[in-house]
């Protein structure tokens, strides 16, 4: 509570330094880790998300005139625009992702209101948690807030995406701003991608979650990921399929030969790991061991080689993982290459296993890694 308080004062004092007034308005929206569940989303299957406590605020005060002023305290940049005239910041991109829900959201008829606002973020960029997501749903929950007017959390989820396929330009599944704007504070989310529904999930008690961020600049995330995406697109086509979601395992095996050798690999991973995430769900509730250790080793190993979206320092990170005291298991998360991978430990271990992965995995390659426990958080809303 206290680190809370003094996160806003700082906020508070930033806006009154930019903008020469107090913020009236305070809203927040959560990142997210995939539990189990890599690259589904788009390929229509189950994703296991957690919405984490780190998370992207906005202090607001709205104006009259249909301006939107913007500073964000991470990069120490300021941007604006009108509501009248929306177009792409090909200088900050960062600014894109609030002109592009505020474009969506006008295009879907709403009424916005112009308004001053500080960003700040406890989501680490570029890291796999979803920052991008987390800015977009916190901008709708601004421009909701001032506007007067309510979003059930799938439609807003879903707008904030199409702000990112269209305005942004990066053509991403819906997980991200779901898990943002639907998250329930303590607990995970058990998301069917076909239909959009989710049930809650909680994890028994004594299974921690901690993200271990390995600090390694991600690689060839944006284009190897369109042509991940193509591929399921590809297999889909060939067996005859709206989505990869269709296809059984068993079905999969038998016409597996109908697919060119790269292709096949990329559906075998995605129909697997859409049933992993049904197994780890019921593995997470009952704290089978070894259903935790087995699941998640065979989807690191399937992203490694399979989907091919490992790095060298993945592959370090996990064994430190792995080795730590309290370890159940542990994958990736995100997209790959980088970024950000998820473990499962004994709670009373948490403290010797992010001492442990540091040491080993700085001992490794020399980069230090960040270490941090995470619990399931509320989805994006006011802060009262």
């Amino acid at each position: 509570m206290n680190s809370q308080r003094h996160r806003r004062g700082q906020v508070a004092e930033v806006f009154r330094h930019r903008f020469h007034d107090r913020p009236t308005l305070w809203c927040r929206a959560p990142g997210r880790v995939d539990l189990m569940g890599s690259h589904t989303d788009y390929n229509l299957g189950y994703v296991l998300t957690l919405p984490i406590g780190c998370d992207t605020w906005i202090a607001a005060r709205p104006r009259t005139d249909r301006s939107v002023r913007l500073y964000t305290m991470n990069l120490g940049a300021e941007s604006g625009f009108s509501l009248d005239r929306i177009a792409p910041d090909s200088q900050q991109r960062w600014n894109n992702y609030v002109r592009g829900v505020a474009q969506v959201l006008q295009a879907d008829g709403f009424k916005l209101t112009g308004f001053d606002g500080v960003i700040h973020s406890t989501v680490p960029l570029s890291s796999g948690l979803s920052s991008s997501a987390a800015l977009e749903c916190v901008t709708a929950t601004v421009f909701e807030a001032l506007g007067g007017w309510k979003l059930d959390s799938v439609r807003k989820a879903v707008l904030c995406q199409r702000a990112e396929n269209q305005f942004v330009g990066v053509n991403c599944g819906v997980l991200d701003q779901y898990t943002s704007c639907a998250g329930q504070e303590g607990c995970a989310l058990l998301l069917d991608c076909r239909d959009l529904s989710s049930r809650p999930v909680k994890l028994a008690p004594g299974i921690g979650v901690v993200i271990c961020d390995m600090r390694s600049k991600r690689e060839l995330a944006g284009s190897e990921y369109g042509r991940r995406r193509a591929d399921c697109k590809e297999g889909a086509r060939r067996l005859g399929v709206k989505a990869l979601r269709e296809i059984s395992p068993a079905e999969f095996y038998r016409r597996a030969g109908e697919l060119p050798s790269g292709v096949a690999k990329r559906c075998q991973f995605i129909i697997e790991e859409s049933e992993r995430v049904l197994d780890l769900a019921a593995a997470l509730q009952h704290f089978d061991r070894a259903a935790i250790r087995r699941l998640t080793a065979e989807s690191f190993d399937g992203a490694r080689d399979l989907y091919e979206i490992s790095v060298p320092a993945m592959q370090t990170m996990v064994q430190a993982m792995m080795q730590a005291p309290g370890a159940m298991g542990a994958r990736q998360a995100g997209a790959g290459f980088g970024g950000c991978m998820v473990a499962f430990v004994e709670e009373a271990q948490v403290k010797n296993f992010a001492a442990a992965v540091r040491e080993a995995y700085f001992t490794s390659i020399r980069i230090k890694p960040e270490i941090y426990p995470v619990a399931a958080a509320a989805g994006a809303g006011t802060i009262t």
